[in-house]
C-alpha cells in the first residue's frame, strides 16, 4: 500500500475513538425548570374613539352585561334584523308592548359585535366566559370640518370573566354559603 492510503485509515481512528469516548460518557441529567401556566381568568378588550353614539353604547352597554359572548353576539345580530328591539332609557318614547321604548341602532351595533368577537378571541382559554363590565364613556370629540361642529367619539371596555358554578351558587344565595 501507498503512503497515501494508509494516511486515511489512521485518521479515520482517532476519529471513532472520539465519537465512542463521547457516546461512553454518561449523560449528565439536565434538570428542566417546570414552568407552570398561570390559567387566565379574565379577558378584556378596550376600544377608544368609535365614531358611535355615546349614549347608545351604553345602551347596548346594559343589554349585553351578564350575558355569554356567544349569545349576546347572536341577540345583536338579531336586532340588526330587526327581530327585536334594543331597550333604550332617555328620550325615546313609549310604545306598547312588553318592550316600551326600544330602536334599531345599526351602527353602533356593527362597531359592538366586532368587539365582542374580539372579546371572544381573547377568551379563547376560558372555560365559560360572562361579560362582567361593559361600559362606554365619551371621547375626545374632534371638530368636523370648517369647525361648524363637533363628531361623537366614545371608548368602550368590555371584561368577560371565567364564572365558575360555585360563584353562581353564591350570588343566588346572596353571598351566604
Amino acid at each position: 500500500m501507498t503512503e497515501e492510503t494508509k494516511k486515511p485509515e489512521i485518521e479515520s481512528k482517532p476519529e471513532e475513538k472520539v465519537v465512542q469516548k463521547v457516546a461512553e460518557k454518561p449523560k449528565e441529567e439536565t434538570k428542566k425548570k417546570e414552568v407552570s401556566k398561570v390559567k387566565r381568568t379574565e379577558a378584556k378588550v378596550n376600544a377608544r374613539d368609535i365614531p358611535i353614539s355615546t349614549k347608545k353604547s351604553s345602551d347596548i352597554c346594559r343589554f349585553i352585561r351578564g350575558k355569554k359572548i356567544k349569545v349576546a353576539v347572536k341577540e345583536l345580530e338579531e336586532i340588526l334584523a330587526f327581530k327585536r328591539p334594543l331597550p333604550m332609557r332617555g328620550e325615546i318614547p313609549h310604545r306598547k308592548g312588553p318592550i316600551m321604548s326600544g330602536r334599531y341602532p345599526q351602527r353602533t351595533i356593527k362597531n359592538f359585535i366586532v368587539l365582542l368577537k374580539s372579546l371572544g378571541a381573547n377568551a379563547a382559554d376560558l372555560d365559560d366566559p360572562v361579560i362582567v363590565q361593559a361600559f362606554a364613556n365619551s371621547g375626545s370629540r374632534p371638530y368636523g370640518r370648517f369647525g361648524k361642529h363637533r363628531k361623537k367619539r366614545t371608548h368602550v371596555t368590555l371584561l368577560a370573566k371565567d364564572i365558575k358554578k360555585s360563584e353562581k351558587k353564591d350570588k343566588k344565595n346572596g353571598g351566604k354559603k
